[in-house]
């Protein structure tokens, strides 16, 4: 097999975290969300913003930076929970998609 100088892809398949926010985080994304559309001109949703949004606020941390290198990967991936019945329609869930 040749040695090529593109290593393997890494795997990008996206993860699906559900989270719950309490009103007053929901209200400050919204208003985030707003703003964003008015700097840039498109809109964008919180769901779409929020990945990029983590992945700012981790990059920018040193202590996360240096400590994640002191720390052996974790060769397992979190399990999803198991759902138990069904969700109220009145409780809707807040979806968001991971990006490396």
């Amino acid at each position: 097999m040749p040695e090529l100088k593109l290593a393997r892809l890494p795997d990008r398949t996206p993860a699906r975290i559900t989270i719950t926010v309490s009103p007053e985080l929901n209200q400050a994304l919204r208003q985030y969300a707003g703003i964003y559309r008015a700097a840039y001109g498109e809109a964008e949703s919180v769901a779409e913003l929020i990945p990029f949004m983590l992945r700012t606020f981790l990059d920018s941390d040193r202590a996360f930076a240096k400590a994640r290198k002191d720390v052996a990967p974790d060769p397992s991936p979190e399990p999803e929970p198991r759902r138990r019945g069904r969700r109220s329609l009145s409780q809707p869930a807040s979806t968001t998609r991971t990006e490396d």
